[in-house]
């Protein structure tokens, strides 16, 4: 068995040159209980909620007979590699061999002492589980913000404004979010004078129609002389 951590992609390697004696992975559900009247407690089962693992061991500062490999780091050098990691505020990688432990994770604490005048530095280093959270990009707000606390709403192509309607009850009912309404006058500047929608004439039936999709450019004609 080796245990390995390692950084930004294994651009910084460190095997711990003794295992610790033993070690416990703790995992558990996000579960709530919560008391309804005339039933009692009940249990909502949550998520799962990150692992946790405690390594405790020591950094030698001789090869003993036991040690997993030779030309290890010094004890303070290892110490230093741990304290850069965990000061980078960026996640590093657990490997135990032979078992299913490859995680990412995050250094909760780092605590370290001699204890014994051997130069030995013995220490006890917190882990849990760092879960990678990307940003998803929709290909669909064309150009719109985008309010992230509800769902997205699916853009109409076109909108007809409807006789009270304003910029910005157009732009909430269309992108849920009022503060699009300025991004709509924009494209739609035929029909929007001065943040106002431009109403039908007098006794016209024909609106103006608001277009919400990004429109590309028109290509220029390019005219050509003609060559004598």
């Amino acid at each position: 068995m080796e245990l390995w951590l390692s950084f930004n992609n294994n651009e910084q390697r460190l095997r711990l040159p003794i295992l610790p004696s033993s070690f416990q992975v703790e995992v558990g559900n996000l579960n709530t209980r919560v008391n309804i009247n005339e039933i009692g407690n009940i249990n909502l089962i949550g998520k799962s909620n990150l692992k946790e693992i405690v390594i405790e061991s020591f950094f030698p500062a001789q090869e003993y007979y036991f040690v997993e490999y030779t030309g290890f780091p010094r004890p303070y050098e290892c110490v230093e590699i741990i304290e850069a990691w965990r000061k980078s505020g960026r996640p590093i990688r657990l490997i135990i061999t032979e078992t299913n432990i490859n995680l990412p994770i995050a250094i909760e604490n780092f605590s370290y002492r001699e204890k014994d005048g051997t130069g030995d530095v013995y220490y006890s280093l917190e882990l849990a589980e760092y879960v990678f959270v990307g940003v998803k990009q929709d290909s669909k707000s064309y150009g719109y913000v985008q309010n992230h606390i509800r769902p997205a709403k699916e853009i109409p192509k076109t909108y007809v404004p409807k006789p009270n309607d304003t910029l910005i009850t157009v732009a909430k009912k269309t992108t849920g979010n009022s503060a699009n309404a300025k991004i709509i006058a924009e494209r739609n500047q035929s029909v929007v004078k001065k943040n106002t929608i431009v109403k039908p004439e007098a006794g016209s039936t024909i609106s103006a129609i608001l277009q919400l999709h990004n429109t590309p450019p028109k290509p220029k004609q390019v005219q050509r002389g003609r060559t004598i």
